[in-house]
């Protein structure tokens, strides 16, 4: 039924290994605009994410009408990712860490909206020594398409038991395909969604989810029995 007895660590790219907010609020405050603080920002719905929240969403929704702005913002971001976003710390490590396990398959699903996002990633990781090359997979998904299906396709193409599989995400519509799919969540609530809103407001169970990226590396090590980064 299946042809590798190797584990699978898939994961998220924004706001799970990359530190998200701090660039996009650095490309919104280079075009005029504010993105908020970062704790309303993990408490905003999908549509007032990049928007700003009741607060800041009349005066960025001016300044971003129109295709040729929204063109400009993608473009600043772009600019920012390849050039100053970070990886969390400790996630650099970890992932060197789950790259060298003979034993595991690891790579990244993202949904990242800057241009050419694949050949972005590639310059933000190198910038913190690690070469994407080295990932066992690497999917990029349209804001349109759900993850399932996406988890599902590396999952069987790989072919790794699903009970043998993992996935790393900071969002519920993480969790949800993870569950969907049949594999193990781990859950952060530093990224796009914090804890109260995973926990209380999509019934995250509380267990899977790690406060800090260094809970996270030990929570994932210790699954993987991977005594450290």
């Amino acid at each position: 039924m299946f042809t590798s007895n190797k584990r699978l660590v898939i994961l998220d790219a924004d706001g799970t290994t990359i530190d998200a907010y701090n660039a996009i609020d650095k490309a919104f405050s280079l075009h005029g605009m504010t993105l908020g603080d970062e704790e309303r920002f993990q408490k905003r719905r999908h549509l007032f994410k990049y928007l700003g929240g009741l607060k800041e969403f009349p005066s960025n929704l001016r300044k971003q009408l129109g295709k040729q702005k929204r063109k400009q913002l993608i473009a600043t971001l772009t600019e920012v990712y390849r050039e100053e976003a970070t990886l969390y710390d400790g996630i650099a490590p970890l992932i060197q860490t789950l790259i060298d396990a003979p034993d595991v398959l690891v790579g990244l699903v993202t949904r990242n909206i800057t241009n050419e996002p694949l050949e972005t990633l590639r310059i933000l990781f190198a910038r913190h020594g690690i070469d994407i090359a080295s990932f066992d997979f690497l999917v990029h998904i349209p804001l349109s398409e759900e993850k399932t299906e996406h988890f599902k396709t590396v999952r069987n193409e790989l072919g790794i038991n699903p009970a043998r599989a993992y996935i790393c995400g900071d969002e519920h519509k993480d969790y949800l395909a993870a569950m969907r799919s049949g594999m193990h969540p781990f859950m952060v609530s530093y990224g796009f969604e914090d804890f109260r809103r995973l926990t209380e407001r999509f019934e995250v169970p509380e267990e899977v989810i790690s406060r800090t990226p260094e809970e996270l590396s030990a929570r994932l090590l210790h699954a993987l029995g991977i005594t450290e980064a």
